[in-house]
């Protein structure tokens, strides 16, 4: 399997030689979902909470009498019947939202994104990712001359300098490999990866 090495201008410069056993799976649509899912669920804080009739302010007082209303009969206004009342099913604010997905599913959901993203021609190689000095516009300038607006950019190693000078930058991310999630890979347009992290990422997925 082969992907294209872009240079500075983001022009295909050559072709670098990737494993097939990270970027050559077959791509599996439900493993790809159950991974995005767990993801996306396993980083909800679950600190959501609501009242029950028990805890809704209310006063014990009956609202009318029990007969001669035509009305159904009521014993408080803290009935989950009643605007304002207390939830049947409240949701509580220890609700533990997280899902478990094995390593070996985990690591062929990723291998299988990959794969994917090389198909559709938007994984690309680059030499590597580096700025002198922690300034944003040296580095949206490099992007800029490249045509990237949209990237997940994974590093071999990322200083101080390409932090600071990317977290400004709106839809661009640099990440290092092992932070690299399944949900950041689908939602960006343009996936780079330096040679260095690529053998990171052969170790991790292959």
């Amino acid at each position: 399997m082969q992907v294209e090495l872009l240079n500075d201008q983001g022009q295909a410069a050559a072709n670098v030689d990737v494993p097939d056993t990270v970027f050559g799976r077959a791509y599996n649509e439900a493993l790809i979902h159950q991974l995005v899912v767990a993801y996306q669920a396993n980083a909800r804080q679950g600190t959501r909470a609501q009242k029950d009739r028990q805890m809704v302010k209310h006063s014990t007082k009956k609202p009318f009498k029990q007969k001669g209303t035509g009305r159904a009969r009521a014993g408080m206004t803290s009935s989950p019947l009643w605007r304002g009342g207390g939830r049947i099913f409240p949701n509580s604010p220890d609700e533990n939202f997280t899902q478990k997905i094995n390593k070996k599913m985990y690591r062929a959901g990723m291998a299988s994104i990959f794969s994917q993203l090389v198909r559709e021609g938007r994984l690309a190689v680059v030499e590597s990712i580096k700025v002198d000095s922690p300034k944003t516009k040296q580095l949206a300038d490099k992007f800029k001359a490249m045509n990237l607006q949209s990237a997940l950019v994974i590093a071999d190693a990322v200083d101080e300098n390409l932090y600071l000078a990317s977290r400004n930058l709106p839809n661009i991310l640099i990440v290092e490999p092992r932070y690299a999630d399944p949900v950041s890979l689908v939602h960006y347009r343009k996936v780079i990866v330096t040679k260095g992290a690529m053998d990171q990422l052969k170790e991790m997925f292959a």
